[in-house]
């Protein structure tokens, strides 16, 4: 990395991204669902019902015999998970999951103020939240993450506060990733303590995640941008249920060593923009 103010951390140029994993395509195309199942039109049931019956009868009407099994499993999962995420009973159990277990910000100075990027809708916000941060002197350093939203975030924090005070990474494209990448880049900076700031679904798995990096972790929710609407709210609780668990599955949340900052790099001896 290029020289800066701010102990010789910039904002990585996102040509050095490593390419989309496994991983990363799945987080895609799991919030292009979430969208398309929120749009107004397509979120009304006859019609999402629709549509998977007739996914699901496509392999008999073309003779497709290989396929029979592995749609028809496909287009009832995807039943199953929109009836699931429409209703209130199961998306309020998950939220009252997803919140209760958070603790509140204590006040404590951190090092940093880490902020993930959720969509434009939502990284405004998240953005004034970050400033208020910064002129509250809680830490000297707001660093974004995550790809796509890093960069905008960091232009709509330099507005109000020093460059010199901005950095962050735009190539995260995973909650893992988010954490992963930040103490590849700043646990080397004697970074340990840090303000992270995401929405209250997505708080305890980005929480628990970046604990297990090392960092010590002060949450402070940002709230979603109140033209969310509701439909769309209860999709992203349900999909933040099934991410804090299966992250789980997966033993993100135990104890892991910060890689190196070459593990973000396509071309390690490619030089970043300033």
């Amino acid at each position: 990395m290029v020289a800066s103010d701010w102990n010789g951390l910039s904002m990585l140029d996102s040509a050095l991204c490593p390419q989309a994993s496994p991983t990363g395509v799945w987080t895609k195309l799991s919030w292009a669902i979430t969208e398309a199942l929120s749009q107004p039109g397509l979120y009304h049931p006859a019609v999402v019902i629709g549509i998977l019956v007739s996914v699901a009868i496509w392999p008999w009407v073309w003779r497709r015999d290989r396929w029979k099994k592995p749609v028809m499993a496909m287009s009832l999962g995807l039943l199953v998970v929109y009836l699931a995420a429409r209703s209130p009973i199961l998306t309020g159990i998950g939220n009252q999951l997803l919140v209760g277990f958070i603790p509140a910000d204590s006040g404590e100075k951190a090092e940093a103020i880490v902020v993930l990027g959720r969509g434009a809708q939502h990284n405004p916000m998240r953005a004034q939240v970050a400033e208020r941060l910064w002129q509250a002197k809680r830490a000297p350093l707001i660093f974004a993450s995550g790809r796509g939203d890093a960069p905008l975030i960091a232009d709509l924090v330099s507005a109000q506060v020093p460059k010199a005070a901005v950095s962050g990474e735009p190539c995260s494209l995973t909650t893992n990733q988010n954490a992963e990448f930040t103490a590849a880049l700043l646990m080397p900076q004697g970074v340990h303590t840090i303000v992270l700031v995401t929405d209250a679904p997505h708080m305890l798995r980005s929480l628990l995640t970046f604990k297990s990096f090392g960092f010590k972790v002060i949450p402070h929710i940002s709230p979603l941008n109140p033209n969310t609407e509701q439909r769309n709210r209860r999709f992203l609780v349900f999909r933040e249920s099934i991410g804090l668990v299966s992250y789980g599955l997966l033993g993100r949340y135990f104890s892991r060593e910060a890689p190196p900052p070459s593990v973000i790099y396509v071309h390690p001896h490619s030089k970043p923009h300033a």
